[in-house]
């Protein structure tokens, strides 16, 4: 992730100072965020300088950002902080039988259950990819690496190896599977900056229009 400004949470909405923030025509109207369900408000601080802060407040989620960032800028911020945010509230990390819970979830939802794996369960011996799927065993494993990881990308990993119980391989037939996600775009892209970043190998590519 980019180096600069540098990212700060906060758990807890900061105590407010006079004039710590713009309101009105500075802070950004609540709307709805990429990676979550709650409403999304910016605030620019002409205090700030290069740190950002996210706190949850009520249903929403204000983002705090330093008042002279380009509107660029604030939206690449604002899905960093989203991303964060989820993570963190997402630290009680799934067991096994949870998560083969989960994986029957997504493939109701998404593959009409027809995807039924045998076995779901986290493994700590895949340090070069984030899942693994044998189809003749029916048998999942994940990386424990995801752990921590926002839901979203975890839900997108289990589901794309529920997809290899369907579809050997990752043509055509693979990724139209994985059109029904609407994450699948946006998990990918977090789960390749945490590869750019760890120097670990690429996810498969997507297939060519």
């Amino acid at each position: 992730m980019p180096a600069d400004p540098l990212p700060c949470f906060a758990e807890e909405p900061p105590v407010p100072s006079a004039g710590s923030h713009q309101r009105g025509a500075a802070a950004r109207p609540a709307r709805a965020s990429a990676t979550s369900a709650v409403e999304v408000e910016v605030r620019r601080s002409t205090r700030r300088r290069k740190s950002v802060s996210a706190y949850r407040e009520g249903d929403r989620t204000i983002v705090l950002i330093p008042a002279r960032m380009s509107q660029a800028e604030e939206r690449r911020w604002v899905g960093v902080m989203l991303d964060k945010l989820a993570a963190q509230e997402s630290k009680r990390h799934l067991g096994d039988t949870e998560l083969t819970e989960r994986a029957a979830r997504l493939s109701a939802q998404y593959f009409d259950g027809r995807a039924r794996p045998v076995s779901v369960r986290w493994v700590t011996n895949q340090n070069t990819r984030w899942g693994s799927c044998t189809p003749a065993e029916g048998s999942i494993r994940l990386s424990h690496r995801l752990q921590g990881m926002p839901e979203y990308v975890v839900d997108y990993v289990l589901l794309h190896e529920l997809a290899h119980l369907l579809v050997p391989g990752h043509g055509p037939d693979f990724w139209r599977l994985l059109e029904a996600y609407p994450r699948t775009e946006r998990a990918r892209g977090y789960l390749e900056g945490v590869a750019a970043a760890e120097r670990l190998p690429h996810l498969p590519a997507a297939r060519e229009e």
